[in-house]
């Protein structure tokens, strides 16, 4: 089998980003970003996922941590997309519902190459941390366009916000495990175009 690793490098005016993964792993992580709550969930993607993925961001945090987080989102999407490759082989859909004492989130994905992100995560606080919870969707919409993946994320219920996001985040993380795992069955790319 080939190995499924990448690395990606992304620097602007306001941020540098340094990412690597692995989609056949263990679930090692070694994220920094200086935002802890969001080292926490992407620590989530790679423990959930079995991915084993390396973060070192820097950004303008003394702005607001809006560019760090959406600009992580884009170079995890395009490194998981080289990682993955041509597609041939993987299952290309994943799902999961994923539960964290009250809260109850469901995701939903499509490796289509058609990206987009559908969400209603509900009412939240304003932050929790450092973290500013409004970023969630966005990291989302990044990671899902710049991967060309479909995804779909829905609340199903839940009170405390640390909980709906963090179980967002491990829904995510199994959804796209089962995306990208290698079924004997499926022959070639698994799409009728006979391309994703």
């Amino acid at each position: 089998m080939q190995v499924r690793h990448a690395e990606y490098h992304r620097q602007t005016r306001e941020t540098d980003i340094r990412l690597s993964i692995n989609l056949d792993a263990s679930g090692d992580s070694q994220v920094k970003t200086g935002i802890g709550f969001f080292d926490h969930m992407l620590d989530q993607v790679a423990r959930h996922g079995l991915f084993d993925l390396s973060v070192d961001a820097m950004g303008d945090l003394h702005i607001d941590d809006h560019h760090l987080v959406e600009d992580t989102g884009i170079a995890l999407g395009k490194v998981f997309s080289e990682a993955v490759g041509d597609k041939r082989g993987i299952r290309r859909y994943g799902w999961a519902v994923v539960p964290l004492d009250e809260a109850l989130v469901l995701v939903s994905l499509d490796l289509s190459g058609r990206g987009g992100y559908f969400g209603e995560l509900g009412d939240m606080d304003e932050r929790v941390g450092q973290f500013s919870t409004s970023l969630v969707s966005e990291f989302y919409r990044a990671f899902a366009v710049s991967a060309g993946v479909t995804l779909h994320v829905r609340t199903l219920c839940g009170q405390n916000t640390h909980h709906v996001i963090e179980a967002s985040f491990k829904a995510f993380a199994r959804a796209l495990r089962e995306a990208v795992t290698m079924d004997e069955r499926v022959v070639g790319v698994p799409s009728t175009k006979g391309v994703l």
